[in-house]
């Protein structure tokens, strides 16, 4: 129904930044919800930051002031700016859409995944 495709994950030190990008293809609409999860190894997904048609954004209390989400319509590509990176950011990134028009963010509101971007912070 919907491809999403993560790129600009890497290693960076504590204090610097990275920006994740997805690429959206296949069925999808302008209206829909998308958003940035992230999982730890032996720790549950959970949600980062997300873009609904009626409220805008919202963040994870932990990330706040620090990520920003924007999305791209012409290019159909999501974004995540990461600033001032910590050691507990570092994480496996998802890149998730669905079709409806007013979501959450908790994973299990999302239908549609990418495969993922490593992001590693060094302290």
């Amino acid at each position: 129904q919907v491809q999403l495709v993560e790129s600009g994950g890497g290693s960076v030190q504590a204090g610097g930044s990275l920006r994740l990008s997805c690429a959206a293809s296949g069925d999808t609409v302008s209206s829909s919800c998308m958003g940035w999860f992230r999982q730890a190894p032996g720790k549950e997904r959970e949600g980062v930051a997300i873009i609904d048609s009626l409220r805008g954004t919202m963040y994870a209390d932990s990330v706040k002031g620090r990520f920003t989400i924007s999305k791209d319509n012409n290019k159909n590509t999501l974004y995540l700016q990461m600033d001032s990176l910590k050691a507990e950011d570092s994480a496996m990134y998802y890149c998730a859409a669905d079709f409806t028009v007013v979501c959450g963010i908790t994973p299990r509101e999302f239908d549609f995944w990418g495969q993922g971007t490593q992001v590693t912070v060094s302290s």
